[in-house]
């Protein structure tokens, strides 16, 4: 195993996908990949953005960035000694199938999102979408 991916919006379920997948890549000496997906963010959302910063775009941009730096810090901080920094925009699962398969990842790693069954049976999330339908392994972490 030579490339891990992880996928992070900043939660806190993401942080803990990060710590693992930064662990892991450090005690294997394998290349970490940590990315994020804009794009599920819903209208009212950007219409707030847009009226406090003006700039839609480039808001989104930053926030982006600043959930890439802080996850890139937590890596390096673990022991990750090769860290890129990916973003994509669109749907959540599909742009991450895209990333993870251009990047030829080995494993990618997600966190779970706190659903009742009932609600993850009528919704579905990304982290079920990954693991069904991702190229490569997946780790789910809680």
């Amino acid at each position: 195993m030579q490339r891990i991916t992880v996928a992070t919006d900043g939660s806190p379920g993401a942080t803990r996908a990060i710590d693992t997948a930064a662990t892991l890549a450090t005690v294997i000496g394998a290349d970490l990949t940590i990315l994020t997906i804009g794009g599920s963010i819903t209208g009212a959302e950007l219409r707030n953005l847009a009226d406090v910063d003006g700039d839609l775009s480039e808001t989104l941009e930053t926030t982006a960035n600043k959930v890439l730096a802080q996850a890139r810090k937590r890596a390096l901080r673990i022991g990750v000694r090769t860290v890129k920094l990916q973003t994509g925009w669109g749907d959540p699962a599909e742009t991450i199938i895209d990333m993870v398969r251009r990047g030829k990842a080995d494993l990618l790693v997600v966190g779970r999102r706190g659903r009742g069954r009932l609600s993850g049976l009528l919704l579905g999330s990304v982290s079920q979408k990954l693991a069904s339908l991702a190229p490569c392994a997946v780790m789910v972490v809680p």
